[in-house]
């Protein structure tokens, strides 16, 4: 089971998180109390390994600037949590991960709409498009949902709901932000018990 760390500001947790097993890092650059600059996420993507997905996150940004801090940061993949089109995605020059806000059966229907790499289910939106910390109701995905597309799964996930959450959707990888902070900010105690729970799934 792949992991996505999300919502990561600095050096010493990305170091721990790849550390610990996690195979990609998300930078926000959208409105988000873990928002991150271009400059800060160049830094600590310069410290990582290549083989690391480092995945910037945008909401309805403009195709110049997601373009412009990609290129500038060394992003691998682009996240958008918005309104984007899957025209806008096939636009960008790095492989998409489109997030979509679930909260019932009809919240699915867009999802064929879209050929990107990777589909993210993600709860439903609260203050901002993502990273709120809230589950959706897993059973409603079915087994074989989405056409084969690589499937990420986020939205309230944590230590104690993994493994079910995997075993009921049997996604490509999950993702986490709030799951492994404690008041706010990145847990490095949760960070390693999320992750190797995620794998043990396997």
């Amino acid at each position: 089971m792949k992991v996505k760390i999300c919502g990561i500001s600095d050096i010493e947790t990305a170091r721990a998180a790849v550390e610990y097993g996690a195979d990609a890092i998300g930078f926000i650059f959208a409105q988000s109390k873990r928002k991150i600059t271009k400059e800060k996420a160049k830094e600590i993507v310069a410290q990582l390994p290549k083989d690391v997905l480092k995945v910037g996150v945008f909401v309805n940004e403009v195709k110049e600037v997601i373009e412009d801090i990609a290129n500038q940061v060394g992003l691998t993949h682009i996240q958008l949590h918005g309104d984007e089109k899957d025209d806008f995605c096939q636009s960008l020059s790095l492989p998409v991960i489109k997030g979509f806000s679930i909260r019932n059966i009809a919240s699915l229907q867009a999802i064929d709409k879209f050929t990107c790499e990777y589909i993210l289910l993600d709860g439903p939106k609260g203050k901002y498009s993502g990273g709120n910390g809230l589950a959706f109701d897993w059973s409603i995905i079915p087994p074989t949902a989405f056409g084969g597309k690589r499937v990420i799964l986020a939205g309230g996930l944590n230590e104690e709901n993994i493994l079910p959450a995997i075993l009921e959707v049997n996604p490509d990888m999950v993702d986490v932000s709030s799951g492994v902070e404690t008041d706010g900010v990145k847990d490095l105690n949760k960070i390693k018990t999320f992750i190797t729970m995620a794998k043990g799934a396997n």
